[in-house]
């Protein structure tokens, strides 16, 4: 009877964690006008004892990996040394982006398991990621100064801060008038793409650190330049000369 109790609740999380990754797809796209797409997704599926034990383990976010050197389940693309599994386009490629109900809910009927990528840039959000130690300590640096931040969405390994639509040109023009810029930022715009919650992949669970307003008809963003221009001000005003995004 534990056995059969057990298979029934493994049955219902597995049920729950797909329809949300629809039920994700569906608002982003329809209700906040973000064009999305699903992503590689990972190899191994939970359709036996074994794919059921290694779904845990990334839903756990994985994170004996570094510790012991084990690879973690492997990409669905053709590539063996992905070095992004699960996190990346490949079949439909970036391009098929969109907001259209009806092809979201195709594509991830067919896949429910499938992460859910953005395509940024263009008239969608754009992002500033930086590794997820560093992110912590800018977002404390951040809330201090009282700065107001929209969604930030995080990793086992990085955290980005989603931003108002930028432009490559405006991204040039923005970085060249700093004296210096942290290594550690990213930035993710027009011909990238972004992993979005509640998705899997490779580097585990993906959430939100910060989550837009709840009934939010479409969340507020911040300009670039105000998050470019805190980040590195917090970067450079550590006592001693130190970096809160150091990593």
């Amino acid at each position: 009877m534990r056995e059969i109790l057990g298979r029934r609740r493994r049955l219902r999380f597995r049920r729950g964690a797909r329809t949300a990754r629809l039920d994700a797809a569906v608002t982003f796209a329809v209700e906040w006008n973000w064009p999305v797409l699903p992503g590689a997704g990972l190899r191994t599926t939970p359709r036996t004892a074994t794919g059921l034990k290694m779904l845990s383990r990334t839903v756990a976010g994985l994170r004996s990996q570094a510790r012991t050197g084990d690879p973690g389940p492997g990409c669905s693309c053709p590539d063996p040394g992905c070095v992004v599994p699960g996190a990346h386009p490949y079949d439909p490629g970036l391009l098929a982006a969109t907001t259209d109900e009806r092809m979201v809910r195709w594509w991830w009927t067919a896949r429910p398991d499938a992460p859910v990528l953005l395509a940024t840039g263009g008239g969608a959000p754009c992002a500033v990621s930086l590794p997820a130690a560093a992110g912590a300590r800018a977002l404390a640096a951040l809330d201090a100064t009282g700065m107001r931040l929209g969604p930030v969405v995080a990793t086992p390994t990085r955290w980005s801060i989603l931003v108002a639509p930028y432009d490559l040109e405006r991204l040039g023009e923005l970085l060249y008038a700093k004296d210096s810029v942290p290594s550690s930022l990213r930035f993710h715009s027009e011909g990238g793409y972004l992993l979005l919650p509640p998705s899997v992949a490779g580097s585990g669970q993906v959430h939100w650190e910060r989550a837009p307003l709840t009934g939010s008809a479409r969340p507020w963003l911040p300009d670039v330049e105000a998050v470019v221009d805190a980040l590195v001000e917090a970067s450079t005003s550590m006592p001693g000369g130190g970096s809160r995004l150091a990593y």
